[in-house]
């Protein structure tokens, strides 16, 4: 690897993005392989935030490298963009050529619940995500997503309180599993948990929407966020 490249890789290890992308910049793209640059590019670039500039690198990876393991990386990056901005069905797509590419794991598993869920598909939601506890019966991102899912179709409220509540005790300082443990005691009657649950979520993530939502329909997003300050 260039050494360029190679101090570009070390800032990105130690998460440095800033340098990482200063680094990058300098490169003379005529003097290197052009898809270790478009790696590296593609993944800070992800952790910027911006999406489109982190496809457009991600999607040159993947389309041609022959490296199986960044190939990987690049295609559970691609579906988490694609996550993150609504874009469900590329997100699934991505999961599923790594599951057929025999990279099946807690997290694809889990990326491909979410991705059914936010399409209407609840039997798949809950059959992948059930498919990464299989995996993983302790994997936090598993244990909330079925756990939400469970609250949010109105399948097994009882159930979906012990993975919610399971998934917060693994990490007490994540809004969404907060937020999903809110809901699930919401759907179970136990409004006022389900109250202080969503002040705390909203103290941790004041602007996450789905959050919000919530907040609306159990008494106001304001009255929560007064009381969570």
């Amino acid at each position: 690897m260039d050494e360029a490249l190679r101090e570009a890789a070390r800032a990105y290890v130690e998460g440095d993005w800033a340098a990482c992308l200063g680094l990058l910049d300098a490169v003379d793209s005529t003097t290197v392989n052009h898809l270790e640059l478009a790696y590296l590019l593609g993944l800070v670039h992800a952790r910027l935030r911006n999406w489109d500039t982190a496809l457009l690198y991600l999607e040159q990876v993947v389309t041609g490298s022959d490296e199986f393991l960044k190939v990987c990386q690049c295609r559970l990056s691609l579906s988490l963009i694609y996550s993150l901005t609504g874009r469900s069905r590329l997100a699934e797509y991505e999961l599923g050529r790594l599951v057929a590419m025999g990279f099946e794991s807690p997290q694809t598993c889990s990326g491909l619940g979410f991705a059914a869920w936010a399409q209407g598909k609840t039997d798949e939601a809950l059959s992948w995500y059930g498919r990464a506890l299989d995996l993983d019966p302790e994997n936090p991102t598993a244990l909330n997503g079925l756990g939400y899912v469970l609250a949010a179709s109105g399948r097994d409220t009882s159930t979906a309180l012990a993975f919610c509540r399971r998934a917060v005790a693994k990490n007490p300082g994540n809004a969404a599993y907060l937020d999903s443990l809110a809901w699930a005691c919401h759907r179970a009657g136990r409004e006022d948990e389900a109250r202080d649950l969503l002040a705390r979520a909203l103290t941790l993530a004041p602007e996450e929407n789905e959050i919000l939502d919530h907040a609306r329909e159990l008494g106001g997003a304001s009255r929560f966020q007064d009381g969570a300050t």
